[in-house]
């Protein structure tokens, strides 16, 4: 078997270099539960976040809310897990 073809999938290349800055954005309904469900989420995957790392926009209405938290993302996986657990929340709309 050749180098190329022994390549483990999970290593894909990124553009990124980890550990790096990355700023993840939720957005769902204005309420507690958006915001606590996002950063129960986060927490789980970056422990001791500060409190300056997350950031609230009200949309113009009120009736919605983005949340953007800036993380230190350890690998493409550590970040497809925040991602893949902040798209099945039921109150967060979506991830970017």
């Amino acid at each position: 078997m050749s180098d190329e073809q022994s390549n483990n999938p999970s290593e894909e290349e990124t553009l990124f270099e980890f550990p790096c800055e990355f700023p993840i954005k939720a957005m769902g309904k204005t309420g507690p539960e958006l915001e606590g469900a996002v950063i129960e989420i986060i927490n789980r995957h970056v422990p001791d976040l500060p409190e300056d790392a997350i950031k609230l926009n009200a949309s113009k209405g009120g009736n919605y809310t983005s949340i953007t938290i800036i993380v230190v993302a350890q690998s493409k996986d550590h970040l497809d897990a925040i991602y893949y657990e902040l798209t099945a929340c039921e109150h967060v709309l979506y991830a970017i």
